[in-house]
Order: structure tokens, then sequence, then C-alpha cells
């Protein structure tokens, strides 16, 4: 017989108050996941970590030879860049095709533009 049967009968028998049942509260882990990494912030970390990571594939070579992402806040990816030179022309010419490549890879929520600072 099962424990839980056997003890609602004996509990009816010796005439006791029925336990009310307490509420199931388990959820899938995937389902807390997503509310959680909200509630710490980590979801826009973790699309900093992937844009970061696909900076290279995004704009070649010589580019990423000569700049490196920062920091993404509130949509807004500052780009570190080496050279004055390279900074007028990534600012003038490449500025627009490289937000571009980046709002069709990662959508235009996680970035929304593209900042060069010298450094």
């Amino acid at each position: 017989m099962n424990a839980a049967l056997r003890a609602k009968v004996v509990a009816e028998w010796r005439g006791l108050p029925d336990r009310k049942a307490k509420p199931d509260r388990w959820n899938a882990p995937g389902d807390l996941l997503p509310k959680l990494m909200k509630e710490l912030g980590l979801s826009e970390r973790l699309h900093e970590t992937e844009v970061f990571d696909a900076w290279k594939q995004i704009v070649g070579d010589f580019i990423a030879a000569h700049s490196a992402p920062v920091s993404l806040k509130a949509g807004v990816l500052s780009v570190r860049v080496l050279q004055p030179s390279l900074h007028y022309q990534f600012e003038t010419i490449s500025k627009a095709e490289i937000l571009r490549k980046l709002k069709q890879r990662f959508g235009g929520k996680v970035i929304r533009d593209l900042r060069f600072r010298l450094g």
C-alpha cells in the first residue's frame, strides 16, 4: 500500500482533520533561468561576450587588428581604436557598414549604435 494513502486512511480513522496538500512549487530550470539572468543583469553580459567573440569575423582581419570592442551598454557598442587616422576612417567610412553587419547578426535590440574611441 502507498505510504501517503496509508497515512491518509489512518488519519481519517483517528478523526484527525484533513491536512491540506501544499501546492507543487516545482519549476523547470529552463523556465527560471531567463528570469534569473535578467534579474542579475547577466543577459546583457551574455550578448556582450557573443559580440566580442564575433568581432573579428564581422569586421575582418584588418579592422580587428587595429581595434577591439570594449563594452556593450544599453545597446551601444564601444570600440577602442589604436590610431587617430583609423578612428577617422572608421567613423566616416566604415561605421555604417559595420553597424549594419552587427545588427544583421545580433539584432537591433542588442546593438543600436557603435562608438569608436582612441586608446
